[in-house]
């Protein structure tokens, strides 16, 4: 059983916007499951470990919490613990998944596959200047600004395809989360397993972020190493 994240909120899955107009599009992004090396607290980036026991637990949690949301698409990362999240979250929705490559997690380069004290014993302060913004990516690994950049593209393509008040659930991972946040203004912060934001996409096709999401059951929500 995974500790709840400090500051962890239990937002409703359905988004409540005030006065968005009809012709916006909802979209709901959220992080996998815990992963087997979220479970061993190694960076991932783009490495394609499966869900854990716990993940594909809490993926079945959080399918009961979506059902009757009225989603018209999911769409997953090309990681397999981001596309069995989907494939788990999807079922009761009776929809299929698309996959788009542009929802993976960020490339870590030389950190792939690592824990924190062996990042702090190789790079010694790299990651702290990483973490707070100091530095543009991990050694060897993709910037911020790509994966924002590919990002949004996913987010847009995911737009356009939906028609006006429809619900895209897309399924991804915690770093691209969190810069999107940043890059939208927003004051970023950790996103546990099955945790994520809305967003309304209107009809200049602008991104407009709404409220966060939590949809572990609050005993099992894990916050492990988003990255």
């Amino acid at each position: 059983m995974g500790p709840t994240p400090p500051g962890a909120q239990s937002a409703s899955p359905s988004p409540t916007f005030g006065d968005v107009p009809s012709t916006s599009r909802h979209l709901l992004l959220v992080r996998h499951g815990q992963s087997a090396w979220n479970a061993e607290n190694r960076w991932q980036g783009q490495a394609d470990p499966p869900l854990s026991e716990l993940g594909e637990q809490q993926a079945g949690e959080a399918a009961e919490r979506l059902a009757g949301l009225g989603f018209t698409c999911v769409v997953s990362s090309d990681l397999q613990r981001a596309r069995r999240t989907a494939d788990i979250l999807a079922a009761p929705l009776g929809l299929p998944v698309g996959v788009d490559p542009d929802l993976r997690e960020i490339d870590v380069g030389d950190w792939q596959g690592l824990t924190r004290p062996e990042i702090e014993a190789g790079w010694p302060g790299a990651l702290a200047d990483w973490s707070e913004g100091r530095s543009e990516s991990p050694p060897g690994g993709e910037t911020r600004t790509h994966l924002v950049e590919r990002a949004q593209a996913a987010l847009a393509r995911a737009a356009a395809a939906a028609s006006p008040g429809d619900r895209v659930l897309l399924v991804s991972h915690g770093a691209l989360v969190r810069h999107l946040d940043r890059v939208l203004g927003l004051q970023p912060h950790p996103i546990e397993n099955l945790g994520g934001r809305w967003y309304e996409s209107d009809a200049d096709g602008r991104l407009i972020p709404g409220e966060t999401v939590s949809l572990a059951d609050p005993e099992e929500r894990t916050l492990s190493p988003s990255i």
